[in-house]
C-alpha cells in the first residue's frame, strides 16, 4: 500500500470510478479550474483544494463540468441526472452553503425513490467541505451532518483517514441512494496508507481505530485523530480505551457501540458538531436507553459550544474540543486522576 494524503485518496477513488463507469460524472463549482492555460487548454487546477486536478484532461468537458455559482442548480442539476441514468458527483465547496439547496436535498432527492414508488434509483453523491480550525469564520466552518443525519432517505459519510476517504467515496458512488459525503478540510494533508487499486469500504460499520476494556471513546471525522492522540497517552497512564470511529452517521453502526459500551461499561462521545440534538446526544441517548444496566457512569458529551464559530483564531481554538478536555472527560468517567 502506498502512503497518500487524504486529498490524494479523493482523487484517487474518483478517477477509479470514473474509468470504472462512464455514467459517473462530477459538477460543480470550479472543479475543472477555469480557462486560460497555455495554448487556450483548461487549466485543470481542479477546485479549492485541487482534488479533481487534470481530470478535465482525461475525462472531458462533458463529464467534469464547472458550474455556476449557485449551490441550488448544481444540486437540482444533479438531482435530474441521476434520475436520468448518470451517477453524478457533485460538490458544494462549503457545507454552510448546503442552506442555499436545501430544499433539493430535503424535500427532492432524499423522497423522490418513495414519492415514485421505489421505481427509481437517485445515486447522487454531494461532496462537501465542513470543519472549524482553519480560520475560515462562521459562515465556511460548521459541521451540519447531524442535520443532514435527520432527513429520511439520505446517507451521510464522514471519512476520518486517507484510506477511508478511498474507500468510503467508491462506495458513496456505487449507491443507489443519495449521500452527502464530508470532508473535514483540515484531513486533506492528513497522510496514511491508502489500498492499491479498486477498494470500497461499507456503509454502517463502524471502525475500531484504538482497543480498551475501561471506557468507549465514540469521535467523528477529525476528532477521530484527537481520540487516538489521547487514547495513546492514557493508555501509558493504565486508562484503556476503545476508539470507534462509525464512518457513517446514517447508517449508524448502532451494534458496534453497544457491543463495545457493553464491553467497556462507560461513553464518552466527542463530536465536532453543536451540543443541541447532535450526534453526541444521539450516541448517549442510544446508550442511555440500550445499554443502561451496563454503564457504570453517565455518559459524557464532548462538543463545542452553542455559538457560532468564531472568526478569531485564539477563539476558534478554545471553542473546539482540546486533547486536555478531553482527557479531563475521561479522566472522569473512568474516575481516576492525571498521573
Amino acid at each position: 500500500m502506498a502512503i497518500k494524503t487524504y486529498r490524494e485518496a479523493l482523487s484517487d477513488a474518483l478517477a477509479q470510478e470514473m474509468r470504472r463507469d462512464p455514467t459517473v460524472i462530477i459538477l460543480g463549482e470550479d472543479v475543472v479550474g477555469g480557462l486560460g492555460g497555455t495554448a487556450g487548454e483548461d487549466e485543470a487546477a481542479g477546485g479549492t483544494f485541487g482534488v479533481t486536478a487534470g481530470f478535465a484532461a482525461e475525462f472531458g468537458r462533458r463529464r467534469v463540468i464547472d458550474t455556476p455559482i449557485t449551490e441550488s442548480a448544481i444540486v437540482g442539476a444533479a438531482n435530474g441526472a441521476a434520475l436520468t441514468g448518470l451517477r453524478p458527483v457533485a460538490e458544494v465547496m462549503f457545507m454552510d452553503f448546503m442552506g442555499v439547496c436545501l430544499d433539493q436535498m430535503l424535500n427532492q432527492m432524499a423522497k423522490f425513490r418513495y414519492m415514485f414508488g421505489g421505481k427509481c434509483d437517485v445515486p447522487v453523491v454531494i461532496r462537501t467541505l465542513m470543519g472549524a480550525g482553519f480560520g475560515a469564520g462562521p459562515q465556511h466552518s460548521q459541521n451540519l451532518y447531524a442535520m443532514l443525519t435527520a432527513i429520511p432517505g439520505l446517507k451521510v459519510a464522514l471519512p476520518s483517514s486517507p484510506a477511508d476517504a478511498k474507500g468510503l467515496l467508491a462506495t458513496a458512488i456505487r449507491d443507489n441512494d443519495p449521500v452527502i459525503f464530508c470532508e473535514h478540510k483540515l484531513l486533506y494533508g492528513e497522510t496514511g496508507e491508502v489500498p492499491d487499486g479498486e477498494y470500497l469500504v461499507p456503509f454502517g460499520k463502524a471502525n475500531i481505530t484504538r482497543s480498551g476494556t475501561d471506557v468507549t471513546l465514540v469521535a467523528f471525522s477529525r476528532m477521530v485523530l484527537l481520540a487516538n492522540k489521547v487514547a495513546d497517552k492514557l493508555a501509558r497512564e493504565g486508562i484503556s480505551v476503545e476508539v470507534i470511529d462509525p464512518r457513517t452517521t446514517s447508517p449508524l453502526d448502532r451494534d458496534a457501540i453497544l457491543a463495545s459500551v457493553g464491553k467497556t461499561g462507560r461513553l464518552v462521545v466527542l463530536d465536532e458538531s453543536d451540543p443541541y440534538c447532535g450526534m453526541a446526544s444521539e450516541i448517549t441517548a442510544l446508550a442511555a436507553t440500550e445499554a443502561f444496566s451496563s454503564l457504570k457512569a453517565a455518559p459524557a458529551k464532548i462538543t463545542p459550544p452553542h455559538t457560532p464559530v468564531p472568526s478569531t483564531p485564539h477563539l476558534e481554538q478554545l471553542w473546539l474540543p482540546s486533547l486536555e478536555r478531553i482527557e479531563n472527560t475521561i479522566r472522569a468517567t473512568v474516575g481516576k486522576r492525571a498521573a
